[in-house]
């Protein structure tokens, strides 16, 4: 209710430090900035989900081609490791069942390939979850640069980790979406004791293990506990806008343990009615997330 009643300007200003901008040139600045300014590579997601029209629908297969197309060709990422990635949900490309998403993801698998760009298939809430896996690892095996998500509140996720083969990337995160208690936990430090063991597991089959959380300890127990059985399989992975700088320079030195990647996570908007759509669902799906963007400000001030 409280997300439906905060208006449009309030929660753009709201969002203001996590998006990147309105624009493919915003954020193609921003990862520049990233990477230039302090060495953090980055991952570019266009803000917007759960479509419901077929014309929207081939709107974002336009928008994520010249996404893909503009990295591949852009002289400030000529060097592929860290050129950004792109980040997409599913849910953006099907005004239907979920099976319509399955070729318009597959075509942009394609142009990422033949363009250089790593893609990552993000998940949604436990309805996608399947669909998600099937997908992205489909594809991978079929020799696309292609990862997916798992969240460690869903109890499923530890058979999950299995389906996952060696050498995709594999982003572990706790999970945003509110689930039922017969399908999740509630309990946060297990989801968070869930984040380091399941890294561990998924290291040891050798899966390229993104570790994405702002939670301190679990990423210093990561970085000490996990990340030395094969560094060269590891990254760690936040949210722009969120005042972790302290943390991600440690993380990058080897200051913890073996230097690591650091990789934000860089939306932008294609219009601020879709972005605005998005960011109230965040908000009313996680009440939190208002407290946070609250807290970040005042860090900032």
């Amino acid at each position: 209710m409280f997300a439906r009643l905060v208006p449009a300007p309030m929660v753009r200003w709201f969002a203001k430090p996590y998006v990147a901008g309105d624009s493919l040139d915003a954020a193609l600045h921003a990862a520049a900035r990233l990477w230039r300014d302090g060495g953090l590579l980055s991952t570019l997601d266009v803000l917007g989900e759960e479509v419901t029209e077929k014309a929207r629908v081939d709107a974002n297969v336009r928008l994520y081609a010249s996404v893909i197309e503009a990295l591949g060709r852009d002289a400030r990422f000529e060097d592929r490791p860290t050129r950004p990635t792109v980040s997409l949900k599913p849910s953006a490309f099907t005004a239907g069942g979920q099976e319509e998403a399955r070729g318009p993801i597959a075509e942009l698998a394609r142009l990422a390939r033949d363009s250089g760009v790593a893609l990552t298939i993000d998940m949604e809430d436990r309805r996608w979850t399947d669909f998600t896996i099937d997908l992205a690892t489909g594809l991978f095996e079929r020799g696309h640069d292609v990862g997916t998500v798992l969240q460690t509140r869903l109890n499923r996720t530890e058979k999950d980790l299995a389906r996952i083969p060696a050498s995709m990337r594999l982003r572990l995160v706790i999970g945003i979406y509110p689930e039922p208690t017969d399908v999740a936990i509630a309990d946060k430090p297990a989801m968070k004791e869930r984040m380091v063991s399941f890294a561990r597991r998924l290291l040891e089959r050798k899966v390229f293990v993104e570790f994405a959380t702002h939670d301190a300890p679990s990423v210093e127990r990561f970085v000490r506990e996990v990340a030395p059985l094969d560094p060269d399989r590891c990254e760690v992975q936040m949210l722009l806008g969120v005042p972790r700088s302290a943390l991600q320079e440690r993380v990058r030195s080897g200051a913890i343990g073996p230097a690591l990647p650091v990789r934000l996570y860089v939306p932008f908007a294609d219009g601020w009615d879709d972005a605005t759509a998005y960011l109230r669902r965040r908000m009313a799906e996680s009440p939190s997330v208002v407290w946070l963007a609250l807290r970040n400000l005042f860090s900032r001030s």
